[in-house]
């Protein structure tokens, strides 16, 4: 079925109505870590954690700049503050430190933040002696990049910037439960490809399958929500509302899609044969990253700690829900829940998701997934290779290895599979892709 998955709306939304240029931004509110979404750099390789910290430090700077700056001034003041972060730092002396943060400097200027005046940031970071640059600064998009919910010396976690723990106001009981979980199933399908129900608590699956989410949705963006027996998914088929659209054109997504129909034809033919093993469910996922973040967070004086835990403890107390009288209440119900409606006929779906969940928590055991090994995955890659690399690009079938981590890269972004160690499993939302042929056109060079 050619009809491509939402991947969730772009990102830096804005507008400039009139002539006075005003800026609006959709603030997004953000319910987990999101590792298939990172900023790239000007060869479309992912930020690692210097550019990000650059990127910061370069927002820092142009808050309390003027209307132009030079980007030697910007590097010399980002320079400073690095310097005082340990183990980071800057040599604008270094061609790697120039060459990463113009890579954070590229990333402003795309989203309008910084507008180039003169020069070029190419020939400075070849020959910053003999080369300049000037930008004109857009101080109210510069001022909507990042603007944290709170104050990040008060944070005692990374996910204290999450979902409704980053917006937690006085709305109590169990009716504000109950919107907080709507708005929240609202994000999940709006922001997700897909949204499989064994990945989510009771609360959240009785929204997703209430006749209200499917309405608002479609009224607000006009898309419709697809039911199926494994969870919910926004049908985006023009690629409005998407910043990754699935099929797609270039050699990865043309692998991709291929590799889909290769997976569906073998887990149909010998699904005797393969493992099914458990994937991680979003709260699971959620703790790892967390965790992993948090243990790099600096150590903090004793009134900064106090603050932090002080600012979590008000947080928490005003997400707990109370009844009429004040006191704790139970956890709101799952609302008007539905039954999954719309399911594929037997056999036609892979046997995962809500169908597989409440059938494993009758036996005591958790939803389980089809596993596929990377040494599988690299031989039908191969193949796939061999059989239409005539339409792909050479220099990307030159490097298989990273050719099939872009590819499953991608499969994950869209909900397609889970990575694990030593493979991926599969998630239901690729068996749409079981009927794919191709055929080639012409060469993409």
């Amino acid at each position: 079925m050619g009809i491509a998955a939402a991947r969730g709306p772009r990102r830096d939304a804005r507008v400039h109505p009139g002539q006075g240029g005003d800026t609006v931004r959709l603030r997004r509110v953000q319910d987990t870590l999101d590792a298939t979404r990172p900023a790239y750099t000007r060869a479309r390789k992912p930020f690692d954690r210097r550019r990000y910290a650059y990127l910061v430090l370069a927002l820092s700077v142009l808050g309390r700049a003027g209307t132009q700056i030079a980007l030697s001034e910007l590097a010399d003041a980002v320079a400073a503050e690095a310097g005082r972060v340990d183990g980071l730092g800057m040599d604008t002396e270094r061609k790697a430190d120039r060459d990463a943060f113009v890579d954070a400097v590229a990333w402003l200027e795309t989203r309008g933040a910084l507008r180039m005046a003169d020069g070029s940031a190419v020939d400075w970071v070849n020959d910053p002696e003999h080369a300049e640059a000037l930008y004109d600064i857009d101080r109210e998009i510069t001022g909507a990049v990042y603007a944290p919910s709170r104050v990040l010396q008060h944070l005692n976690s990374v996910t204290d910037l999450l979902g409704d723990a980053a917006s937690a106001g006085p709305e109590q009981g169990i009716n504000a439960e109950r919107r907080r979980t709507g708005r929240r199933a609202r994000r999940l399908a709006l922001e997700q490809p897909v949204v499989y129900y064994a990945d989510v608590d009771e609360g959240l699956r009785g929204q997703l399958r209430a006749p209200a989410l499917a309405e608002d949705l479609e009224r607000l963006t006009g898309l419709p929500l697809e039911r199926r027996a494994e969870g919910v998914a926004l049908i985006n088929t023009g690629g409005r509302l998407t910043d990754v659209t699935f099929p797609g054109t270039g050699t990865v997504a043309q692998a991709a899609l291929l590799l889909c129909a290769r997976i569906a034809g073998y887990l149909a033919s010998s699904r005797h044969r393969v493992e099914l093993l458990p994937a991680a469910t979003a709260a699971e996922r959620l703790a790892d990253a967390s965790a992993r973040i948090d243990a790099a967070l600096p150590a903090r004086s004793g009134v900064t700690a106090l603050l932090a835990d002080a600012g979590h403890a008000a947080a928490t107390d005003s997400a707990t829900a109370t009844d009429s009288a004040g006191r704790p209440s139970a956890a709101a119900p799952p609302g008007d829940a539905l039954p999954p409606g719309d399911a594929l006929p037997s056999g036609d779906a892979m046997p995962s998701g809500d169908v597989a969940a409440e059938a494993t928590k009758a036996a005591g055991r958790e939803a389980t997934y089809p596993f596929l090994s990377d040494s599988w995955l690299r031989a039908e890659l191969t193949k796939l290779v061999k059989e239409f690399g005539r339409g792909m690009s050479e220099r990307q079938i030159a490097d298989p290895a990273s050719l099939l981590d872009d590819v499953l890269h991608l499969l994950a972004s869209v909900g397609f599979v889970a990575r694990t160690d030593g493979g991926v499993l599969i998630l239901p939302l690729l068996a749409r892709y079981r009927g794919v042929t191709a055929q080639l056109k012409e060469t993409i060079k």
